[in-house]
């Protein structure tokens, strides 16, 4: 396989960045509706640099059932509705501990403490950088 061959089956670096770039808005998405439903410590990660498998993870925190299905529900219509992202699949959802929704390049994981506490998902990924979420979320610290 020549040179060539090998540059026309990459993406170029505009499709990539446009992708990025998408990702990055579902991921800030997805954090503003868990914030707007009451999310607490809603972190968002950049794993662009860390795996190839996605771009971000968006994490956020519930205190009922009611709310992670409310959060979840929200960020659903958001992505798919307004903003015309399709979900891949969603794990979780009867047991709500822990509701994972895959966007393929986003994955959103909303935890009740417990569980997140327990997976603590964060130190799993040191290596990601953190999007600074200030002015775009109300501040929502741990409790």
């Amino acid at each position: 396989m020549d040179d060539t061959t090998v540059s026309n089956t990459l993406p170029d670096k505009d499709s990539t960045d446009d992708n990025s770039q998408r990702s990055l808005e579902l991921a800030l998405a997805a954090a503003r509706t868990a914030s707007e439903n009451r999310g607490r410590n809603i972190v968002v990660l950049d794993l662009r640099e860390v795996t190839p498998v996605f771009d971000f993870f968006v994490i956020a925190t519930g205190s009922s059932r009611r709310q992670l299905h409310a959060m979840s529900e929200e960020i659903d219509h958001k992505l798919e509705d307004d903003l015309g992202d399709k979900r891949m699949g969603i794990e979780g959802y009867s047991e709500s501990r822990w509701i994972l929704l895959d966007y393929g390049t986003v994955v959103i994981h909303l935890f009740d403490d417990e569980t997140r506490e327990y997976y603590d998902i964060e130190n799993l990924w040191t290596q990601a950088k953190r999007i600074d979420l200030t002015g775009l979320i109300e501040s929502t610290p741990a409790e």
